[in-house]
C-alpha cells in the first residue's frame, strides 16, 4: 500500500483543499496520514472517532489523522498573534513533526512521500531530513503562483508596488494593476506573511511536485506558461464531491472541513423560494468589515428587494448590521452565522454569490454554475477577483471608492448584484459560468486532465514511474 503523509495548518484555506485531495487519493488506494497541530480538534464539528482510530476498526479507513504541537497553549489566540504561531510552528511545530514521524515510523507506517503547503515551508526541510520526497499543495489559482514566482525569482520586472495604479503585464495573464496582485506584494504586508514570500524559492528547489488546486481548462495558458520555469500539476477543483455531482450520501463528512457548525435552517428557508432569485451573500471566516462596508452591504441588499441568504461570521468586537435591519428584511432576507455552503451553491432557488473570492469560495461557485459578484479584500482575492470578470467572465468586480477607505458603496454593491441578475450581460454570464461548472466536472472523472495528473502523480510516489 502507498502511505503519504498530509501536513496542514489549521487555517480553514488550507485544509478544504487538503481534505479533500485526501479523499481524492484515498479513492485511488492510497493510505493517508493527515497531520496537524493538536489545537485543532475543538474545532471539528463532525468529527468521527472511528474513523480517526481507524486502526481499530473492522474496515479500516484510508485516511487517519494525527496530532502534533506547534508547542504554543491550546488557549493561545493564534489568530491575534499570527507572528509568534508562525514562529512557534517553525521551531517547536517542526520538532514535534519529525517526533511525530520517527514514532509512526517505528509503528511500520512508513511514508513515499509528504505532501505540504508553503504557509508551513519547514515541513519541507522536516521530510528531506527523513528522507521523503516532497509535494506541495497549492491551495490558490495558478496564477497566484505564476505572479510569486516570477516576483521572488526576478522572472519578470515589477513596478512600483507603492503606486496602487500602475501597471503590470505577465505573461498569459490579463493586464493587473497593483492593487489587483496578492497583498503579500506590497508594502502593506505584515513581516510574518513577507517571510513566507521570501522562503518560497529555496522551498521549490527541494520539492518534486507543485499540485495546484485550480483545473487545468481554467488556466490553461498560464500552467502552460509556468511549464519551463516551475511546473504546476493542476489537480482541482479541490471542492466537496457533492459539488461534482456525488451524491450526498456518498460524500462523507466524517472528516468535516467546517469549523463552525453549519446551519441547516437556511436550506429549508431556500426551499420556499423561486427558482434563481435568491442572492447568497458570504465573505468566509476571517473577512473583517468596517462598519462603513457594512453598512453599504446591508442598504444595497435592501434595495434589490430580491431574497437574500447572508453569512455573517461572528467576529469580537467586529462591525454590526444597522439598528432594526433584521426586523426590516424579515420577509425577505435571512441571516445565518454560518451554513453549508456547498449544498447552498447547489440549490436551484440561490442566483448569484456575494463573494470575498477566497479561492476555495471561488472554485465552489464556478463549479457549482454560479456567477460571482466580487468585493476582495486582501491576501489572493484582488486577483482571484480579477480572474472571475476578465478571464473565467463568471461574474463582476465591485469597484470601490478612489478614497483609500476600500468601501464599495451601496449602490455599487446593488450595480453590480443587478449586472448578474438582470443587467445586458447576465445571460452570459449565466451561460458562461455553467459551462466552466461542466469543465469543472469533466476534468475529475475518469480520464480528465485533473485525474490523470493525480494518477500520474500516485504511480510517481509509487515509484513505477519509468
Amino acid at each position: 500500500m502507498i502511505n503519504v503523509l498530509m501536513v496542514s495548518p489549521t487555517l480553514q484555506g488550507h485544509l478544504n483543499p487538503t481534505l479533500n485531495f485526501a479523499k481524492r487519493l484515498a479513492s485511488k488506494g492510497v493510505h493517508v496520514t493527515l497531520a496537524i497541530p493538536e489545537e485543532t480538534p475543538h474545532r471539528f464539528q463532525n468529527l468521527n472517532t472511528q474513523e480517526t482510530n481507524s486502526h481499530h476498526s473492522n474496515n479500516p479507513s484510508k485516511i487517519q489523522l494525527e496530532y502534533f504541537s506547534d508547542g504554543l497553549s491550546i488557549d493561545h489566540d493564534r489568530s491575534k498573534y499570527p507572528a509568534t504561531f508562525i514562529a512557534s510552528l517553525e521551531t517547536k511545530g517542526a520538532e514535534n513533526l519529525s517526533n511525530l514521524m520517527t514514532h509512526l515510523k517505528k509503528n511500520d507506517r512508513s511514508f513515499s512521500c509528504l505532501i505540504t503547503s508553503l504557509f508551513m515551508p519547514w515541513s519541507v526541510d522536516v521530510a528531506v531530513s527523513h528522507g521523503i520526497p516532497c509535494a506541495v499543495l497549492w491551495p490558490q489559482a495558478s496564477a497566484l503562483f505564476s505572479i510569486y514566482y516570477r516576483y521572488v525569482c526576478n522572472a519578470n520586472h515589477f513596478p512600483d508596488m507603492e503606486n496602487p495604479n500602475e501597471t503590470l503585464q505577465l505573461p498569459s495573464l490579463p493586464m493587473l494593476r497593483v492593487r489587483e496582485l496578492p497583498s503579500v506584494l506590497l508594502p502593506s504586508c505584515p513581516p510574518y506573511l513577507k517571510k513566507l514570500l521570501m522562503d518560497f524559492k529555496p522551498i521549490l528547489d527541494k520539492v518534486k511536485w507543485i499540485l495546484g488546486s485550480s483545473v487545468y481548462e481554467f488556466e490553461e495558458e498560464i500552467v502552460n506558461s509556468m511549464a519551463s520555469l516551475s511546473g504546476i500539476l493542476t489537480i482541482g477543483p479541490l471542492v466537496s464531491p457533492y459539488l461534482l455531482g456525488q451524491k450526498e450520501s456518498e460524500d462523507s463528512d466524517d472528516l468535516s472541513e467546517n469549523f463552525l457548525r453549519p446551519e441547516d435552517s437556511c436550506l429549508q428557508w431556500l426551499n420556499e423560494k423561486a427558482t434563481s432569485s435568491v442572492i447568497y451573500v458570504a465573505f468566509g471566516s476571517l473577512m473583517e468589515f468596517s462598519q462603513k462596508q457594512m453598512d453599504n452591504i446591508a442598504t444595497a441588499l435592501k434595495n434589490t428587494k430580491k431574497p437574500f441568504l447572508w453569512v455573517i461570521t461572528p467576529q469580537k468586537g467586529g462591525a454590526e448590521l444597522p439598528q432594526g435591519f433584521l426586523e426590516e428584511i424579515k420577509e425577505m432576507g435571512l441571516v445565518v452565522t454560518w451554513c453549508p455552503q456547498a449544498k447552498v451553491l447547489m440549490h436551484p432557488a440561490v442566483a448569484c454569490f456575494v463573494s470575498h473570492c477566497g479561492w476555495n469560495s471561488t472554485l465552489e461557485a464556478v463549479t457549482a454554475g454560479i456567477p460571482i459578484v466580487a468585493l476582495p479584500n486582501w491576501l489572493d482575492q484582488p486577483t482571484n477577483a480579477k480572474l472571475v470578470e476578465n478571464v473565467f467572465k463568471t461574474g463582476v468586480r465591485m469597484r470601490i471608492g478612489e478614497e483609500e477607505d476600500g468601501v464599495a458603496s451601496a449602490e455599487e454593491v446593488e450595480r453590480c448584484i443587478t449586472e448578474v441578475m438582470e443587467g445586458p450581460m447576465a445571460e452570459e454570464i449565466k451561460m458562461r459560468a455553467v459551462g466552466l461548472k461542466e469543465v469543472a466536472r469533466k476534468a475529475m472523472v475518469d480520464g480528465g486532465s485533473s485525474d490523470r495528473n493525480i494518477n500520474r502523480f500516485v504511480t510517481e510516489i509509487s515509484g513505477k514511474s519509468t
